[in-house]
C-alpha cells in the first residue's frame, strides 16, 4: 500500500514507522525538517519537507499515486484542507483526517471526510476508567438512587 502522511510530530512518526515495518510504501511530510529527527534510523520511507496544502510538495509526494492519505499535522484547519485536497482533486480513495475538536470532526464526516479526534477519544477512555466495574472512584455505584447516588450516571 502506498501511503502519503502529513505531520511528523508523535503520531505521524509512529503511524509511518509502524507502517514501514509491514512493508508498505510510506512517504512522510512536514513543514518543520526538525521533525523528522522523530524517525528511527532504520526508517527507511521518504522524508519529503514542505507542506500537505501546497500541490507541489503533495504530487512530489506522490499523491496522484496514493492508496491512503493521513493528516495529522498540529493544526485542524491544515488537515482538513490538505485531506480535502487528497480526496477532491487527487482522487485518494482512503483519507483519514486527524480533526482535535470533536464538533469539527463531525462535521466533516458528514462532508466525507474519515475523522479521528484524540479529545473525544481522550474523554471516552477518562470515563471509562472513572467508571470501571460500574463504581465510581467515590465508591458510588452508576444507576445507585438514594442521597448519595442521585444525580450519578
Amino acid at each position: 500500500m502506498r501511503v502519503v502522511i502529513m505531520g511528523c510530530g508523535r503520531v505521524g512518526a509512529g503511524l509511518a514507522q509502524q507502517l514501514f515495518r509491514e512493508g508498505h510504501d510510506v512517504t512522510i511530510l512536514d513543514t518543520d525538517a526538525f521533525a523528522f529527527q522523530r524517525l528511527l534510523p532504520k526508517f527507511q520511507g521518504r522524508r519529503l519537507h514542505g507542506s500537505g496544502t501546497d500541490d507541489r510538495t503533495l504530487i512530489e509526494a506522490g499523491i496522484e499515486n496514493a492508496d491512503v492519505f493521513v493528516a495529522v499535522a498540529s493544526g485542524d484547519n491544515r488537515n482538513i484542507l490538505a485531506s480535502q485536497k487528497a480526496k477532491e482533486m487527487y482522487g485518494v480513495k482512503r483519507v483519514v483526517t486527524r480533526v482535535k475538536d470533536p464538533l469539527r470532526a463531525e462535521l466533516f464526516e458528514r462532508l466525507g471526510l474519515e475523522t479521528f479526534s484524540p479529545t473525544k477519544v481522550g474523554i471516552e477512555l477518562a470515563r471509562d476508567a472513572m467508571m470501571r466495574d460500574g463504581t465510581m472512584r467515590d465508591g458510588t455505584v452508576r444507576g445507585e438512587t438514594g442521597a448519595a447516588g442521585e444525580g450519578t450516571r
